[in-house]
């Protein structure tokens, strides 16, 4: 019998090499908006949505004024940061834009609508927000049919902005 995860699972953090700690929790507490819930000695610190314990750990343990790694090898493609809905994931966006950061991408997965962009060390994030689970698109069998279709960012941000 093959092990299935519980549908109740999900992922609890994720935990990322950073080259530069202090220049780390800038980028998520500014740009993301995460709070600093603890730090561990100069060399790494926790953060969260919230008053979770934390969603984000960042670490120097290895990584202390080390080089992105390069695109086109394995290792972590992004983090993706689920939002509530639509309008709270412009509003993200937009702060985002603000802070001047460059958007690498914008996609329709059918299921979500997503945005990405790197952090200081080259990790992909991934912000996005899931449709109601009755509009996901399916084939004639009931399997999901994701796709990656172009969506207009500018109509996200404007979306924002009228809530």
């Amino acid at each position: 019998m093959t092990y299935k995860a519980p549908s109740t699972m999900a992922v609890g953090h994720v935990h990322l090499r950073v080259s530069d700690l202090d220049q780390s929790i800038a980028f998520y507490r500014d740009v993301l908006g995460f709070n600093l819930r603890q730090r561990y000695g100069a060399q790494a610190a926790f953060m969260a949505a919230g008053e979770y314990h934390h969603h984000l750990g960042l670490n120097t343990w290895e990584s202390l004024g080390g080089s992105p790694a390069p695109k086109g090898h394995p290792g972590l493609y992004h983090a993706a940061f689920l939002y509530p809905d639509r309008a709270t994931l412009g509003a993200a966006i937009a702060n985002v834009v603000d802070q001047g950061i460059e958007i690498t991408g914008a996609a329709d997965h059918g299921v979500s609508e997503a945005v990405y962009f790197d952090d200081p060390d080259g990790n992909g994030i991934e912000l996005y927000w899931d449709r109601d689970r009755a509009e996901w698109p399916r084939d004639e069998n009931g399997q999901l049919t994701m796709g990656n279709v172009r969506f207009d960012l500018d109509e996200l941000l404007a979306s924002a902005l009228d809530d």
